[in-house]
């Protein structure tokens, strides 16, 4: 019988916690990982870390002076290869971060090479290498899969002109900095999660001092909820034509300011005389040159040149571009290349094709392309990012209905700034008339003599 009781008080206990473990780790991933995951990932990482790196080929021979002292201070025969040295190990509530110090003779680039094999060998969710500084490198773990159900960051970076939109694969915040990089492309399917990307953006511009500009062809069915914090909104082409024009004269408008300044940029200028930066969303840019007649090729042309102008140098004015689209090709017409080169920003959904995919990332990261054609359908909102120094990642967004995002719109339109130039195209927001009474049942019938 004491030993059924003794049994019973230490089995129920351990079969709790059992339990509760297990949970954790489907419904509660981050308490799993900080509990249970990140101390057996650490010490497997602090006992295995020599063999791997040696059986990955992250070694290098030592030097001379190393071999010399081994031999004869040391008194071993035998000199062991070198692997980068451990500066820095760091835990986090979604993965593990380590600095190393690489040897003479290793590149960053023999290191993402082996992070697949380093990734198995430690038993993680994904190893990506970020290389830090001239002979540093910095593994980025994450201990399971962050993109699962995306949880943002509780400290995003901020700035003037920066928004976090999604999450890396590496658990860090994908961050839309538009003072880094001015302009950018966004592609995506139907189903893909494209419009969830425009609204997590929309929705961390709604809070900035910013001018937001829409062009929506599909009779605004995306962006008309955004009207409360739009300075100006084209749902057809013909008024993007106008609205595109009316762009170009406030971006020549302020170069005039910047030159009676002497300023390089907007940002340059007294804060006094400053414009409010402005934010151009293209909702569909393939309805901008698609045209059904030779009648519509001239305000087609003109569109599209009106666009590469602003991409060329709308920077300096302080005007940004974000253009989207289901599909994106040299087959659109003329300009879409020349457009293209101006966006440096890239962000790939899920496609249907593979020259959509090559549109976006094959100039700037083939490599991405890849990843992107490996999107499953059944996980909206993933998407791979690149930019033009070579380098891409995985990230997802996180979900935002509609209706939320036009609620926060609602929230934050007394930001909305009145630029004189986009007046005519400024959205009219519906209000709803305030009844002081009950509404009555039985509709009045006029007298008549």
């Amino acid at each position: 019988m004491a030993d059924l009781t003794t049994l019973w008080e230490v089995g129920l206990p351990l079969a709790g916690a059992g339990g509760g473990l297990g949970y954790a780790k489907i419904r509660a991933p981050r308490v799993f990982w900080s509990l249970v995951g990140l101390p057996v990932a650490r010490v497997r990482f602090a006992v295995t870390y020599r063999s791997t790196m040696d059986v990955c080929g992250l070694t290098v021979q030592p030097s001379r002076l190393r071999a010399f002292l081994v031999r004869n201070v040391a008194r071993r025969s035998d000199v062991q290869p070198v692997p980068p040295k451990v500066r820095r190990v760091r835990g986090s509530s979604t993965g593990m971060r380590v600095t190393l110090r690489l040897p003479a003779g290793l590149e960053p680039a023999d290191v993402i090479a082996a992070s697949e094999r380093l990734r198995h060998a430690w038993g993680v969710r994904s190893v990506n290498v970020i290389e830090t500084r001239p002979g540093f490198v910095e593994l980025r773990m994450t201990g399971y899969d962050v993109l699962q159900r995306v949880k943002m960051p509780r400290r995003p970076p901020a700035g003037p002109m920066t928004v976090a939109v999604a999450l890396r694969e590496d658990g860090t915040a994908f961050v839309r900095d538009y003072l880094k990089v001015p302009h950018a492309l966004t592609l995506g399917a139907n189903q893909s999660g494209k419009s969830m990307y425009l609204r997590n953006l929309v929705v961390g511009l709604a809070r900035l001092r910013v001018a937001l500009v829409g062009i929506d062809c599909k009779r605004g069915v995306e962006q008309r909820g955004y009207a409360p914090r739009l300075s100006a909104l084209a749902v057809t082409p013909e008024e993007a034509s106008g609205l595109l024009d009316a762009l170009v004269d406030e971006m020549e408008n302020r170069f005039d300011l910047l030159s009676d300044h002497g300023a390089a940029d907007l940002w340059a200028l007294p804060e006094e005389v400053r414009p409010v930066p402005v934010v151009l969303l293209v909702d569909e840019v393939a309805e901008l040159f698609l045209v059904a007649g030779k009648k519509d090729e001239e305000r087609r042309d003109r569109m599209v040149m009106q666009m590469i102008r602003l991409g060329q140098m709308a920077r300096a004015a302080g005007i940004y571009l974000e253009i989207c689209g289901q599909r994106f090709g040299s087959d659109l017409g003329k300009g879409a290349t020349a457009l293209r080169a101006q966006l440096t920003g890239r962000v790939v959904h899920r496609v249907n094709d593979k020259q959509t995919a090559d549109m976006g990332l094959g100039d700037i990261a083939p490599d991405a392309v890849v990843a992107v054609t490996t999107i499953p359908p059944d996980r909206p909102g993933v998407a791979v990012a690149g930019d033009s120094s070579g380098g891409w990642s995985r990230m997802r967004t996180p979900a935002l209905s509609a209706e939320e995002a036009a609620a926060i719109c609602t929230q934050y339109a007394h930001l909305t700034p009145d630029l004189p130039a986009l007046a005519p195209y400024r959205p009219v927001v519906p209000t709803e008339a305030a009844s002081d009474g009950p509404v009555p049942l039985v509709k009045p019938i006029p007298a008549t003599d």
